[in-house]
């Protein structure tokens, strides 16, 4: 959530951004509604005062025994219009608010502008393509032949979107998950947790998905109980309403998480196969940290994302999203895209933010920069480390062989039973 303070001190580069971000916000509205604000609030505080004096006359009188009844009178007609403009506050803060929540963060002065995701800058890449000598195939091809990935008995039980992995494929995907927390937490410095899958609207709201992609969640309505779309939300809100110490700073969490999305909207868009299921598995980073070193903190964030791409030898490649891609939380972001040679394209598969302090006013998480320093909103930043859905795409047709079996990357194979290759049962 913005400073409502800055959008009513700089109005036109807020609303440059709203437009650059392809969103709707209304500000001037806001703006309006905060100037009437202001207005009645000064003039319910004159009113008070007059109200208070009148009270103070009111006892003078009765204390010497004198007639009060047109001051009594005139104190009852104040007191009538400070309820009406009390009220009237409160509408107006509530309508502030409501158009408040729908305003995107503003878009760090680097990042480049753009209109669509076409015009995202590649900004590094990693690895070199693979050219193979024989006739590749793709994911499906692999995991049907293979047995390890079942989307009929999937859609049979859940729907589609939903695929069983089976056998092999089963433990390839739990090899991805311990690798990846193994070594973010052994080598990266983060702390483990293991969050609820399901969490409330209060902690949706924090991290920005509330209100703006409800359409795209999974929804409890006995329980007010939402799936979570990634681990994000749970361990972001750790620190809901807390006020950390300078010292503490940074704190850094992974958490693996089974993630939800309905993708409403998205039919025909990567659909095929595992490129664009409802829910998958992810290992998620967070950071909350200074302000100041926010963006050091966001070039650690994506080398700790690409460190999993390198120790997987899967080419890729980064890209920095232009403002109009950009999400509604984030200032800044970058995408780490892999090569899947079967597919002939790369596919997104982390993406790295920093926040500012756009949730940590949502999240109300400050923290006192000194020992009697006034207190201040931390900034929050998170990256995917990585989702598995498309890393098991990438990884199937980067490894596949001229006989269809799947060479397993080194790093891996203790986590395989020390298995080098996947091969039909």
């Amino acid at each position: 959530m913005l400073d409502l303070k800055r959008i009513r001190e700089n109005p036109d580069e807020v609303k440059k951004a709203v437009t650059n971000k392809n969103d709707h916000a209304d500000i001037d509205k806001i703006v309006r509604l905060d100037d009437e604000r202001r207005r009645l609030t000064h003039e319910a505080e004159k009113m008070k005062h007059i109200r208070n004096e009148a009270s103070q006359k009111i006892a003078a009188l009765k204390k010497q025994k004198k007639e009060a009844t047109d001051q009594i009178k005139e104190m009852k007609e104040v007191s009538a219009r400070i309820k009406d403009m009390d009220e009237r506050l409160r509408v107006i803060e509530s309508e502030c608010s409501h158009e408040l929540i729908r305003v995107p963060n503003i878009p760090h002065s680097s990042v480049p502008h753009g209109t669509s995701e076409a015009d995202n800058p590649e900004v590094a890449a990693w690895g070199e393509i693979r050219q193979a000598d024989f006739e590749l195939k793709d994911h499906l091809e692999l995991g049907e032949s293979l047995d390890i990935i079942d989307f009929t008995r999937g859609a049979k039980i859940s729907g589609a979107g939903f695929p069983v992995l089976k056998g092999h494929g089963a433990l390839l995907e739990r090899a991805l998950i311990n690798c990846f927390l193994d070594t973010h937490t052994i080598h990266n410095g983060y702390r483990e947790v293991f969050p609820p899958f399901l969490a409330n609207a209060d902690s949706h709201f924090g991290t920005g998905q509330l209100p703006k992609s409800q359409e795209q969640m999974y929804y409890i309505g006995e329980d007010e109980l939402y799936c979570i779309p990634t681990a994000e939300v749970p361990v972001t809100n750790l620190h809901r309403g807390e006020l950390l110490d300078a010292d503490q700073l940074p704190l850094n969490y992974c958490a693996y998480s089974a993630c939800f999305r309905r993708e409403a909207g998205s039919y025909g868009k990567d659909t095929k196969g595992y490129l664009r299921v409802h829910q998958f598995n992810k290992v998620e980073l967070v950071k909350f940290v200074k302000p100041e070193t926010s963006y050091d903190e966001l070039e650690v964030l994506r080398g700790n994302a690409e460190h999993i791409l390198q120790s997987l030898e899967l080419p890729y490649r980064v890209v920095e999203l232009c403002d109009a891609d950009l999400s509604f939380a984030a200032a800044k972001c970058y995408d780490l895209e892999v090569w899947a040679p079967g597919e002939g394209k790369y596919l997104e598969v982390s993406s790295c933010s920093n926040f500012e302090d756009f949730q940590a006013r949502r999240l109300n998480i400050r923290y006192r920069p000194e020992p009697g320093a006034k207190p201040e909103y931390i900034h929050t930043l998170n990256g995917s480390g990585v989702a598995t859905a498309r890393i098991l795409v990438a990884l199937l047709e980067t490894y596949q062989t001229p006989g269809g079996t799947i060479t397993i990357p080194g790093v891996l194979r203790p986590y395989m039973r020390g298995m080098t290759e996947i091969t039909a049962t």
